[in-house]
């Protein structure tokens, strides 16, 4: 067969293990190969080949790369856990910033016990164990849940349409991950576990320095509102797909769930309305978070709390104070980087803002972005007694935007949809890829975008994220988690078709397959279910604010 790598054409045989048809490249990587793209779908190295085409290795240098190194870790861990003592119950939570936040159920936290598992840790990646992936029958997995009182890989069983369930064995122990992991236990060579707030951090490297783990930065913020979704939740029994689906299954209950969902959004929104009003000398509110966080809804209905409580809400748009175009600063390939902070005329910006707060009136600029210039067309502004400004933007945290207007005076919000649904105890569901699922939903019913659009554009709007709002999100005075636990259900069955439309022949089909794999384990929830004034009907449509 023949089977083309970069630019060269082999000539291999029938069943051959990618590991085998490329040794030398993987044995002189300069980064670990953990796994590879056959025909744009993701595989592991002990893939068997059977027919013609094209292999991508993909090493821990890569983002694909690095999630993949992650999830191996976490099963080690699971094991390491489950040798030093088996009636330990491991739950892993979130992510914060190149660590997974995990507790135990059943057991206190103590540094005595994560030494010993890491102890562990290190021991299984000494030995290089091989990682076995199996493929069971129905049957066979449901003996082996009865025999060993199990319920590792349950959601998997109970989505009917599964024929086979896959499970991965290293010696003795064996459990469900969702996604590939690599195929020996010597991969993973670099963690730290660290006993941190009611739980700890099982801390990995990053795929910019993937040799090493960087200098952990808090998050106490993100903790913190991560952590009152998840014990609410917890509370409401709904913390899992599996649970999820039971309450999708009965109206009635999916009726309160739904109900309950949409209060505590309004709950939490009066009373950031509350703080910021409680602060006289507050004059400016700035909003900043991920692409699809909710902001265009979730400041409307900020608006309306504070109207309630008095204010009335002004915007000013940044949009409008765009340098002039020769001015703009290029990004590393030479194209203007209009996300840059410098992209901004920060000084002409700042002197509005202090001529707005002081009572005068600002003549407004309008950005000609045809011709990548400011004109004035007469638009005046002024600020009222009883008004105050709402500025939303991906810099609105970074101090240099409003440099010139004292800390006292701004009220600083990061949205984001922090997901705390899990697939089950150590699958968790990332929030950066319900994020994406939101987007792709709204490209396609606003905006007139593919799936596969979305998809290619993901990785570039999620650098922008990371370099221009994540390093500020703990300035914030407030936190709103704008994620419903049940939204993904909601989402399905607009996502789940544009999802399958895409090639094998595109070069995001095997991130494509990696989101339908997700998707397809909810039960759905129909639109006209979710409330008119939802946070989610910024993305289905049907919904009561402008968007």
């Amino acid at each position: 067969m023949r089977i083309t790598y970069k630019d060269k054409i082999l000539e291999i045989d029938s069943n051959t293990q990618i590991k085998d048809i490329l040794k030398d490249e993987i044995q002189n990587s300069k980064y670990t190969i953990i796994g590879a793209k056959f025909n744009n779908q993701y595989r592991r190295l002990d893939y068997k080949i059977i027919q013609e085409g094209t292999i991508e290795l993909i090493d821990i240098s890569t983002k694909q790369g690095m999630k993949i190194y992650i999830r191996t870790l976490i099963f080690l861990m699971a094991m390491a856990f489950n040798k030093v003592d088996s009636k330990i119950k491991l739950r892993v939570n979130y992510q914060l910033k190149n660590s997974m936040f995990c507790s135990l159920d059943n057991t206190k936290v103590t540094k005595e016990l994560l030494e010993k598992v890491s102890e562990e840790m290190k021991s299984l990646i000494e030995k290089n164990l091989p990682i076995e992936e199996k493929l069971l029958t129905r049957k066979e997995a449901e003996e082996l849940y009865k025999k060993e009182d199990s319920s590792k890989g349950r959601l998997q069983l109970n989505l009917k349409e599964n024929p086979i369930i896959k499970m991965y064995f290293c010696d003795d122990y064996y459990n469900y991950i969702y996604d590939d992991i690599a195929i020996n236990t010597g991969s993973t060579k670099v963690f730290e576990l660290v006993k941190y707030d009611k739980g700890f951090l099982l801390r990995y490297p990053n795929s910019e320095r993937p040799t090493e783990l960087t200098p952990y930065r808090e998050t106490k913020k993100l903790l913190w509102a991560l952590n009152e979704y998840n014990d609410i939740h917890r509370i409401l029994g709904v913390s899992t797909i599996y649970e999820l689906n039971k309450i999708i299954n009965n109206e009635k209950e999916l009726k309160k769930l739904i109900m309950l969902e949409e209060a505590l959004h309004e709950k939490k929104i009066a009373q950031i309305a509350d703080s910021i009003t409680k602060n006289k000398n507050v004059k400016m509110i700035l909003i900043a978070g991920p692409s699809s966080s909710g902001k265009t809804t979730f400041a409307q209905r900020l608006g309306i709390q504070l109207r309630i409580n008095g204010y009335k809400p002004v915007t000013i748009s940044v949009d409008n104070y765009f340098v002039e175009r020769p001015q703009t600063p290029r990004d590393a390939n030479g194209d203007y980087d209009f996300e840059s902070i410098e992209a901004i005329d920060l000084e002409l910006f700042n002197s509005n803002l202090k001529k707005l707060l002081n009572g005068e009136t600002i003549e407004c600029p309008e950005f000609d972005f045809h011709e990548g210039t400011k004109r004035y067309k007469g638009k005046t502004m002024h600020l009222a007694e009883d008004e105050i400004l709402v500025i939303e933007g991906i810099h609105c945290l970074n101090d240099r935007l409003t440099k010139e207007i004292s800390r006292n005076k701004k009220y600083k919000i990061y949205i984001s949809d922090l997901t705390v649904l899990n697939r089950d105890r150590i699958n968790r569901i990332s929030t950066t890829d319900t994020r994406l699922v939101r987007r792709i939903v709204r490209d396609y019913q606003f905006r007139g975008y593919s799936a596969e659009h979305t998809l290619r554009s993901w990785n570039s709007v999620n650098l922008g994220e990371e370099k221009n709002i994540y390093p500020f999100q703990e300035e914030a005075d407030s936190m709103f988690n704008t994620s419903l636990i049940y939204e993904l259900a909601a989402l399905k069955d607009i996502a789940l078709p544009l999802l399958q439309e895409i090639k094998r022949e595109s070069n995001v089909y095997a991130e494509a397959q990696r989101i339908i794999e997700i998707l397809k384990y909810f039960e759905s929830i129909p639109n006209e279910k979710i409330p008119r004034n939802s946070l989610l009907k910024e993305f289905l449509g049907g919904g009561d604010f402008e968007y």
